[in-house]
């Protein structure tokens, strides 16, 4: 698992949010942690652009926009999580 940052454009506006990235079996899943959208494509890149793509959808919504504004987003924060073998 591997974070890097999803920049997308929404209203002209640049919004910075997390991309977690794992490999499953048969492709690689993108996960923005603040906005729970999730997406998959066959390579780590493909992933990553088929989430920023689904963020942005997201983003357009008018009850997410609003949303957004009453609640505005905080940063993830994502720490390994070590436990015992």
């Amino acid at each position: 698992m591997f974070e890097r940052e999803l920049m997308v454009v929404v209203l002209n506006k640049k919004r910075v949010f997390s991309a977690v990235i794992t490999k499953g079996r048969v492709a690689f899943v993108a996960y923005c942690p603040e906005l729970g959208v999730t997406s998959q494509g066959p390579t780590e890149q493909k992933a990553v652009s088929n989430l920023r793509e689904a963020v942005e959808l997201y983003l357009e919504d008018e009850d997410v926009q609003k949303m957004l504004r009453k609640n505005p987003i905080k940063p993830a924060c994502v720490k390994p999580l070590i436990l015992p073998a």
